[in-house]
C-alpha cells in the first residue's frame, strides 16, 4: 500500500492590514506607513508596508522606536472591523478549494489540499487560482508556500515575499532541508537558536550530526522534535477546529503606572472586560487565572495560579506577587483565565 501524498498550502496575506488601507487609499502605496497608535499614545507596531520595512520597522516593534527610524511614518490607527471582513472574505476563498482549512490569525491559513481533485490534482495551480482569486474579489495580494509538511510550506509562503509562490516537491525536501539554517525551524526561537549556535549548529545538516540522545539531554522532549525536522518529517494535520487554550484581555498604557497601588487600581476595568468576553463564550469552564505584567525595561513576568477564582481579589493577589519580581513602573497589563481542554469537558459531561 502506498503512503498519500501529503500536499499542503501556507497562504498569508503580504502586510495584511496596511495591504487594505493601501487598497482603499492609493496614495499611501509609495510611502512608508504602520498600523499603531499615533504619536501621543504608547503601543506597538501591528503591521507595515514595505517602504516602511525597509527601515528596519517591524511587527510588535515599540511604536516610538519606529518613529526613531523613520521619523516620516505614517501611522493608522488600524479598523479592526474592515480588516476582519475582508478576513471572512479571503477565507471563504479557501474554502472554495478545500474543507481543510486551518486559520492561524485573520491573514494566514494552513489548507490540505491532498484530496482536491480539480487542477489535474496539481497544488502548483491550486496555489495559483487562490493567489488569482484573492487579488482579484479583495484587492489583497496572498503569499503562498506548497510542501508535503506545515512547516514546509509556511517556510515557502515566507520565502519570496511579497506576492510570492514557492514549491517544495517531495523530491526536493530533502536538498531544501539540508541547507536551511535551524532557525528558520518551527519552534525554535530566540533562545533555543542561541543555545544551538552555541552548540556550532547552524544549519539542519549540522543538526542531523547530532545523535538523538545528546539532543534530549540539551533540549528536553524538544529535542525529538529537532531531530525529526532536520530531516524533513512534520506529520501535523491540518487542524479544521483550533482549540482555544485561554481568554485574556490587556492594556498599555498611555503612562507608565507609577507604584502597585496604581496598578492594583487598573485592574478592575480589565477584569470588567474579561468577564463580559467570558460571557460571550459561554462561561466556559477554567482551570486557572493569570496575570501577565510588562514593565517600563520591556521586561515581561507573567503569574498564574489554579487555585483562584476570578474576582478582582484574586488578580490583585497575582499582580501583587508579579509587581514583587521587578518592582518597577508597569508599561502593559493583562488578566485571563485558562480554559478546561476540550477532551476534560467531554469527560464531564458523560452520564454517571
Amino acid at each position: 500500500m502506498t503512503q498519500r501524498l501529503r500536499k499542503i498550502l501556507h497562504a498569508d496575506c503580504d502586510c495584511f492590514y496596511a495591504a487594505v488601507e493601501m487598497r482603499d487609499d492609493p496614495s499611501l502605496r509609495e510611502i512608508p506607513i504602520a498600523i499603531g497608535r499615533s504619536r501621543e499614545h504608547r503601543g506597538v507596531i501591528a503591521t507595515c508596508n514595505y517602504p516602511a520595512r525597509s527601515y528596519g520597522i517591524h511587527s510588535a516593534m515599540p511604536t516610538a522606536r519606529a518613529l526613531r527610524l523613520c521619523p516620516q511614518l505614517t501611522l493608522l490607527p488600524g479598523d479592526f472591523d474592515k480588516y476582519r471582513e475582508v478576513s471572512r472574505q479571503i477565507q471563504a476563498i479557501f474554502h472554495e478549494l478545500t474543507p481543510l482549512v486551518e486559520p492561524l490569525s485573520l491573514d494566514e491559513a494552513f489548507l490540505d489540499v491532498s484530496d482536491v481533485e480539480g487542477f489535474q490534482g496539481s497544488a502548483t495551480w491550486m496555489a495559483q487560482w487562490l493567489k488569482q482569486q484573492c487579488l482579484a474579489r479583495t484587492g489583497i495580494t496572498v503569499s503562498v508556500g506548497v510542501a508535503p509538511s506545515k512547516f514546509l510550506a509556511k517556510i515557502a509562503s515566507d520565502w519570496d515575499k511579497p506576492d510570492g509562490l514557492t514549491v517544495i516537491p517531495p523530491e526536493r525536501v530533502e536538498g531544501f532541508v539540508e541547507t536551511l539554517p535551524v532557525k528558520k525551524l518551527h519552534g525554535v526561537g530566540p533562545a533555543t537558536g542561541a543555545r544551538l549556535e552555541a552548540l556550532d549548529i547552524a544549519t539542519c545538516a549540522d543538526l542531523r550530526r547530532v545523535p538523538l540522545e545528546r539532543l534530549l539531554e540539551e533540549f528536553g522532549k524538544f529535542g525529538h522534535r529537532l531531530y525529526e525536522l532536520a530531516r524533513g518529517i512534520d506529520e501535523r494535520p491540518v487542524r479544521v477546529e483550533r482549540e482555544r487554550k485561554s481568554v485574556s484581555v490587556e492594556s498599555t498604557f498611555d503612562r507608565d503606572l507609577p507604584d502597585l497601588e496604581s496598578a492594583r487600581a487598573a485592574l478592575a476595568p480589565l477584569c470588567e472586560r474579561l468577564a463580559g468576553r467570558l460571557a460571550r463564550h459561554g462561561h466556559p469552564p477554567l482551570t486557572g487565572i493569570f496575570v501577565k505584567v510588562r514593565f517600563d525595561d520591556f521586561s515581561l513576568t507573567t503569574l498564574e495560579s489554579r487555585g483562584l477564582s476570578t474576582d478582582l481579589a484574586s488578580y490583585q493577589s497575582l499582580l501583587e506577587q508579579a509587581w514583587a519580581r521587578a518592582h518597577r513602573p508597569v508599561r502593559l497589563l493583562g488578566v485571563g483565565v485558562r480554559l478546561l481542554p476540550e477532551d476534560a469537558r467531554q469527560q464531564l459531561s458523560l452520564p454517571i
